[in-house]
């Protein structure tokens, strides 16, 4: 495994550090303002939204766009750990690092590995720019652990498709432009085959988009409807029934992306005790040497992951376990910042520290901890696809998605 820097990452690692520096203010000096969590009106949520546009135009005007994507889609051709070089210098600066990550790290390499000739050239470059935002039309009611349950139809007439069904839990569906989306082509195969993998306008007739407004005030998630929304044959990618693997790749992104962690770490814990005069609890001391130890962990995790890809390896376990690690690191972040926080953790907002950004963190750690798959989900595939153990019986196996039992 790959841990200090080449020549030729260190030369990234400056050349990055150099350029932001004249672009950009050091984490917590900026208009972004790392302490603002999930924005608590439309307003300040299209505010964001544009703020976030303006850094990735930025980004695009200068090279910097997705360093890791290849020359001839936009990229600089980079491997993937000097793509991490990168985010870690860009971590230190208060820009909107990750609000395009859907389109970027989930969408984008999707449709590299899977899309036309055609589609790559309509959707790669406006999504590096930050001109389009996407979203993931994954997720049903009755189809969220199980995903390959999805009752959502597509139906061919002629050159399009016709969609019809419901999708839940999709974030930034309310801001977004173009969304990934599973639907069912042919009912009378197994479920996890006979499905598609179609780009939907979000803005086409028949879209409807009710956002989820959660317990923070904020909207992340929404409910889709697909009430007959036609959708042109073009944007269907892989045949009609390899939905199934191509969507493997987006999951896969998703999982590793997830596992990477947020901008919130043991750091940031460490001072927010230092101001309040907690930095030498005992107790608090050592929940915070534990959150060093599991970011740490997380890292190194990491950069094993980057290192196969640098070398032209699939990566091993590591992403499963990067997005379970990253589960427990928040609930014990959480936990941690209400610790610290004591008392003042059941202010709110305005009447909170830093507006309530600490106890934000601590009510969106469920978002990380469910998306991307859930625990017991990870848990799962790396008892069946690491250890080898047997799957769970499954008497349904192979039986048409038609048959299956509905509740």
């Amino acid at each position: 495994m790959d841990v200090d820097d080449t020549e030729a990452e260190a030369a990234i690692r400056a050349e990055a550090r150099a350029w932001l520096r004249t672009v950009a203010k050091p984490r917590g000096e900026g208009e972004g303002d790392w302490r603002t969590f999930r924005a608590k009106t439309d307003e300040a949520d299209l505010a964001q939204l544009e703020m976030a546009r303006r850094w990735q135009r930025t980004k695009f005007d200068a090279g910097w766009a997705a360093v890791h994507w290849p020359v001839e889609h936009g990229g600089r051709g980079l491997s993937a750990i000097e793509a991490g070089v990168f985010a870690e210098e860009e971590a230190r600066f208060d820009v909107s690092a990750r609000f395009f990550m859907i389109g970027i790290d989930m969408a984008g390499p999707t449709l590299m590995a899977h899309g036309t000739p055609e589609q790559q050239a309509r959707f790669l470059e406006p999504m590096l720019r930050g001109d389009e935002v996407w979203c993931q039309l994954f997720s049903e009611p009755g189809a969220g652990s199980d995903l390959a349950s999805l009752s959502t139809r597509a139906v061919r007439d002629g050159d399009e498709w016709v969609l019809t069904g419901q999708k839940v839990w999709t974030s930034s569906a309310h801001l977004a432009d173009w969304g990934m989306c599973l639907a069912r082509t042919d009912p009378d195969a197994p479920k996890h085959q006979g499905i598609g993998y179609f780009l939907v306008d979000m803005r086409a007739p028949g879209v409807t988009i009710r956002p989820l407004r959660q317990i923070d005030g904020a909207i992340h998630f929404n409910e889709v409807f697909l009430d007959g929304v036609r959708v042109p044959a073009g944007r269907l990618v892989g045949a009609p029934a390899d939905g199934w693997r191509v969507a493997m790749t987006t999951l896969t992104a998703e999982r590793t992306a997830i596992g990477e962690g947020g901008q919130t770490g043991w750091r940031d814990v460490a001072e927010l005790a230092t101001r309040l005069g907690r930095d030498r609890d005992p107790v608090l001391r050592q929940e915070i040497a534990r959150l060093h130890t599991r970011q740490s962990i997380q890292r190194w995790l990491m950069f094993r992951v980057r290192t196969a890809v640098s070398q032209g390896r699939q990566p091993g376990p590591e992403g499963a376990v990067l997005k379970l690690l990253n589960s427990h690191q928040v609930e014990h972040l959480g936990g941690t910042l209400m610790s610290t926080l004591g008392a003042s953790g059941m202010l709110w907002h305005d009447d909170a520290l830093d507006g309530g950004f600490w106890q934000d963190a601590f009510l969106f750690q469920w978002s990380s901890r469910i998306g991307g798959g859930t625990e017991d989900i990870q848990r799962n595939i790396l008892a069946e696809r690491i250890l080898g153990l047997p799957r769970e019986p499954d008497p349904l196996k192979g039986v048409a998605w038609r048959d299956l039992p509905r509740t």
